[in-house]
């Protein structure tokens, strides 16, 4: 197997394009149809690249079930967590600049990190790094859900995040928080502009994402896929809350680094793409070859190697994220059961997604996707290393 480092090299100057059998590509369609049959859904939207391709892209089911809407392509979703990525190449578009470093103690530009003391009261035996931050090994402890969540500014909201003593040393541990929002914050600090005013012009609208934004106006709200949950009497989908669909567009939530984005498919396919060709899209570098390699590198802590990189999670030998998937693979999913996912060594993006909450099996159409999408590049993906008891 190539180094990894090695790999996105040959894969920026010469990137791989596998022959794809459209006949696995075109039963994506039908399964995912009796994946919504069979309750596991209300409605999907699928979509793969190659390079900057679109090879595949569907939709089935309903984005509103009582109003008889069906799933357009276009629909818009809560991405949740796959934020953790867009915020990790956001704050490398900084580090390619020279205003910000993945491993300079963080203190430099957000001081009140200098002042924050581990659990029980210790102080921190190292500072805490931008990669520490992006990567959920800083000890950001993972706050309490309070009724002010989303209606403060994000500057505020980080403020209260540091009140809170440190989970673990910096650097010893991992768990999955809110770092990320912390990053996101240091973003807006160093580069003087407003969190979703950098991501808007520094990274949508040169990918041409121009449906992806913290704060969806009427027009894209009306093109929301609705949030379902299953109800536990009778078994049937029905609608589920999200905290992130405000009453109107005028009512804000507060723009969450770590996963407050709405987007669509073929948005977040241009993202994707972009990443997985080296930082390039449309003949234009947004991110060096060097960034994309930096943030994309699995982080080691507490002398363990992780499968977690400055928001990017890998399918390793031993950890496998996305089952169907092959080592050496990454992305991220969404708390609502939305995935992104790249596979370097063919060069295949994939897009999945759905508003799913308390949805038993909202996994399988994603693996029974990503399978097919493997089939098609002649990739064989061995079953997941089971843990031993």
């Amino acid at each position: 197997m190539l180094h990894r480092s090695l790999l996105f090299l040959l894969l920026a100057l010469a990137p791989v394009r596998a022959e794809l059998n459209p006949a696995p590509l075109a039963a994506i369609r039908p399964a995912m149809a009796q994946a919504v049959t069979a309750g596991q859904a209300a409605g999907i939207v699928t979509l793969v690249m190659q390079g900057e391709t679109v090879v595949h892209h569907e939709a089935v089911g309903h984005a509103d079930v009582a109003q008889n809407r069906s799933m357009p392509k276009d629909a818009l979703f809560w991405i949740a967590s796959m934020t953790k990525s867009v915020n990790g190449a956001a704050v490398m578009l900084l580090v390619d600049e020279g205003k910000l470093s993945l491993d300079a103690p963080a203190a430099q530009w957000l001081p009140e990190l200098a002042k924050v003391t581990v659990a029980g009261g210790a102080a921190p035996e190292k500072p805490i790094t931008l990669r520490m931050l992006l990567s959920h090994t800083a000890g950001i402890a993972f706050p309490p859900r309070k009724p002010t969540d989303g209606a403060i500014s994000l500057k505020a909201y980080v403020t209260t995040l540091l009140k809170a003593p440190l989970a673990f040393q910096p650097g010893s541990a991992y768990e999955y928080g809110f770092g990320p929002t912390v990053a996101g914050r240091i973003l807006e600090i160093v580069s003087g502009m407003a969190y979703e005013d950098f991501l808007r012009t520094r990274l949508f609208e040169p990918l041409g994402m121009r449906d992806t934004t913290f704060h969806p106006d009427e027009a894209l709200r009306a093109r929301i896929a609705r949030t379902y949950k299953r109800d536990e009497d009778s078994g049937q989908l029905v609608p589920g809350y999200n905290p992130f669909v405000t009453s109107d567009a005028s009512v804000r939530h507060m723009p969450e680094p770590a996963g407050g984005l709405f987007s669509t498919a073929a948005d977040m396919g241009r993202f994707y793409a972009m990443i997985a060709q080296g930082g390039v899209f449309g003949g234009r570098r947004l991110l060096s070859e060097k960034a994309v390699r930096d943030m994309l590198e699995p982080v080691t802590a507490g002398g363990k190697k992780l499968n977690y990189a400055c928001g990017w999670m890998h399918n390793t030998e031993t950890q496998r994220v996305c089952a169907s998937m092959p080592v050496d693979s990454f992305g991220h999913g969404g708390a609502f059961a939305t995935n992104g996912w790249i596979d370097p060594a063919s060069g295949l993006v994939t897009v999945y997604l759905v508003q799913n909450v308390l949805v038993p099996d909202s996994g399988k159409p994603r693996d029974a996707f990503q399978r097919l999408v493997m089939e098609a590049a002649g990739v064989t993906v061995p079953p997941p290393v089971r843990a031993k008891k």
